[in-house]
């Protein structure tokens, strides 16, 4: 393990801060569509009757609006099947340019619904905009990792999840109605993502591709070695980190299928770290709260609903911070474990003060405590790594595919959860955060057993205890940081 520390350097700087331009346009969409959700469902409703003469019936609006809400998030379901061949075939960074198309395609057509009166055209809109959703959260934090020095990797891999969140903070800011949430301004809301955009096509082009997509994918040492020369500022740094790629290089195959990906023994069990931590991560509660927030505050009386949900969106963005300041202090694995076990508890809570609220209408400011404190167990540890923590590891030919695996675990349990939330509130009351409290539970479990620390270690030195060695539990060990 390479214990070098390598300088910020101001084109490394630039080139993760364009890029994650992507994640503010995501959360931007995340947030802006809770606050205003009544004046658009009005729309629906009002262009349903044009059509009809008639006024939309409750459940097919309740179905229309649970649909536009979870769209995008199968719309993302379906764009990261497409990580593995945009990412290799076309680079990482200029994989990022080309779909961020999508995104501006995606937000025309929402923007355009309201003028041509036609719902379909939001719901078509958001499903584009998923696509570009599916393929960038993979895209970036694999750009971000490979880019990044070693002991700067996952604070950096953390600036994701920090844009992120603040989009969804700026989306549930101008999705109010004294600002841009109104019945006239809702479209333009809708259309300020095509800022960050814009910027991210002027700049991207200006920042270097992955050295390690060029040494080890390509095969082009020379132009690995001009980036990295931009993104290090050091000679010596260069050379110490182009042979720490050539001996990768040399422990990999130059090419993984799927099948191969799922079928190599070496990868059974990071895919069941992966597939452990994403979907204990997504079904912790986070999303039911990020889209259905304000309808939780209105049923609880709260005379200002939306301004919770604005208390919301800064507590998620307040522990991004706190993750980013952390994540080379503490590490990745004391930060999910902390996360998961505190999500459960957080759970447990909501549990029993949603059961007795219709007795104790009080304990409605208790309630309010609850999700922010929910929300920043998710933000501290499981938000961020779970999006960053296959990219670590995996080797240099199967961490497209492990970020695409990443990406549709993510955003499918996003899309389940926004589809099936609303009807299992229904059914089963306040006893709905129990399952959300197992999923922590059994993501705490198994983080403890089996993830081991990643925080300063090579890409090479963390595949390599996973090519020797099949698992052996970590409870007898005291720094986690290997099997055996």
């Amino acid at each position: 393990m390479s214990s070098t520390e390598s300088p910020m350097t101001a084109t490394l700087l630039t080139s993760i801060l364009v890029a994650v331009f992507g994640s503010l346009q995501i959360g931007y969409h995340t947030g802006n569509v809770n606050a205003p959700a009544r004046i658009i469902e009005e729309f629906f409703n009002h262009t349903w009757h044009s059509r009809h003469n008639q006024s939309m019936p409750d459940h097919s609006l309740t179905f229309l609006w649970s649909l536009s809400v979870s769209i995008k998030d199968f719309g993302a379901l379906l764009g990261s099947l497409g990580v593995k061949g945009m990412a290799d075939s076309f680079g990482r960074r200029d994989s990022i340019l080309i779909v961020n198309a999508l995104s501006v395609v995606g937000t025309c057509l929402m923007f355009s619904s309201k003028a041509c009166g036609s719902f379909e055209m939001l719901i078509v809109g958001r499903l584009v905009f998923g696509l570009f959703c599916g393929l960038v959260m993979s895209l970036n934090p694999l750009y971000i990792q490979e880019v990044s020095p070693t002991n700067l990797r996952g604070a950096f891999a953390t600036l994701n999840q920090v844009f992120f969140a603040t989009g969804i903070l700026l989306g549930m800011i101008v999705g109010i109605e004294t600002v841009l949430g109104t019945e006239e301004l809702w479209a333009i809301m809708l259309s300020l993502s095509l800022i960050p955009a814009l910027l991210q096509y002027l700049a991207l082009p200006f920042c270097p591709e992955s050295p390690r997509y060029l040494l080890i994918n390509r095969d082009q040492e020379s132009k690995a070695a001009k980036a990295l020369r931009r993104l290090r500022g050091s000679k010596n740094k260069v050379y110490t980190e182009l042979e720490e790629m050539k001996e990768e290089a040399a422990h990999t195959q130059s090419a993984l299928t799927v099948r191969e990906f799922f079928t190599k023994r070496s990868y059974r069990q990071p895919i069941m770290i992966v597939l452990i931590v994403n979907l204990g991560s997504q079904l912790s509660g986070f999303n039911a709260i990020i889209n259905y927030s304000t309808k939780m505050f209105d049923k609880s009386n709260f005379d200002e609903a939306k301004y919770l949900t604005l208390g919301v969106g800064a507590v998620n963005v307040t522990f991004t911070l706190v993750a980013f300041l952390l994540m080379e202090k503490a590490g990745r694995r004391r930060l999910l474990l902390t996360g998961f076990m505190c999500l459960a508890v957080c759970n447990l809570s909501m549990t029993i003060i949603d059961s007795v609220l219709f007795l104790v209408p009080e304990l409605r400011s208790l309630q309010v405590l609850g999700v922010f404190f929910l929300i920043s167990a998710y933000e501290v540890g499981p938000g961020p790594i779970s999006w960053f923590i296959a990219a670590e590891l995996f080797d240099q030919p199967a961490r497209p595919i492990a970020m695409a695996f990443t990406s549709m675990l993510n955003w499918g349990g996003k899309f389940l959860l926004a589809l099936l939330f609303p009807p299992l509130l229904k059914l089963c009351g306040a006893y709905v955060y129990l399952l959300f409290m197992t999923m922590a539970l059994i993501a705490f479990s198994y983080t403890w057993r089996r993830l081991p620390e990643t925080k300063g270690r090579t890409f090479d030195d963390i595949a390599a205890e996973f090519r020797s060695s099949e698992g052996i539990p970590l409870h007898n060990k005291t720094d986690f940081n290997t099997f055996t």
